[in-house]
């Protein structure tokens, strides 16, 4: 899955938050926030993907209870406020795409092309794959600190750079990403698709790694 990053911007306040390793146990929660953040394409591809009479939810809580995958908590961190997960951050260093992987991308579906290609522009940074904030809890600096905490996560794991993605038109989501020192470095048309809102163009953003 390649959702692209979506949050509210976060009030002056401090979150209150705590932030902790996801579990296996907040896959539905994490499910949940991936399609907060994909802004309707996860829950399409899920759709696509769930077995007969399957809620897509369902099949999304399957995925990310995997072990094996980048879509995984394994790669989650959480926000848990009065015992509930509130919102996630999912990020993972990107690999070297291979030839096959390029001498595939024209097969790759039309939603999902741009997004494919633009990941594999920034290989070895640490992609934040998805920032998700429940929408009652957006405003606290959540996501602020979700940012901060993956900024911990690229030193971590060894990468010099952050990646992530956003559609153009998501204005509140570009300014946090601008707030936090994230610029566009390239970006890509978009086919209009009756899963999410957009018609114009996805962004890729990047920013240094903190030392």
């Amino acid at each position: 899955m390649h959702d692209v990053t979506s949050s509210k911007p976060p009030a002056a306040a401090s979150s209150s938050a705590q932030y902790r390793d996801a579990r296996v146990g907040d896959a539905r929660a994490i499910a949940r926030l991936i399609e907060i953040a994909g802004e309707g394409i996860p829950g399409f591809l899920w759709s696509e993907s769930a077995a007969p009479g399957q809620d897509p939810l369902d099949y999304g809580t399957e995925r990310a209870a995997r072990e094996d995958a980048n879509f995984s908590y394994r790669n989650a961190v959480v926000a848990e406020s009065a015992a509930a997960v509130v919102g996630m951050l999912l990020g993972y260093r990107l690999p070297q795409p291979s030839a096959e992987d390029l001498a595939a991308l024209p097969d790759i579906p039309p939603l999902l092309r741009p997004l494919v290609d633009l990941e594999y522009q920034v290989p070895g940074s640490f992609y934040v794959n998805a920032l998700g904030v429940f929408e009652e809890q957006q405003g606290r600096g959540i996501g602020s600190a979700l940012l901060a905490i993956a900024g911990q996560r690229a030193r971590q794991a060894d990468c010099s750079v952050l990646s992530l993605q956003v559609f153009a038109e998501n204005a509140g989501a570009c300014r946090l990403y601008r707030r936090h020192g994230f610029q566009v470095v390239d970006r890509r048309p978009i086919i209009a698709h009756p899963c999410y809102p957009y018609s114009t163009e996805v962004l890729l953003m990047t920013r240094a790694a903190p030392e």
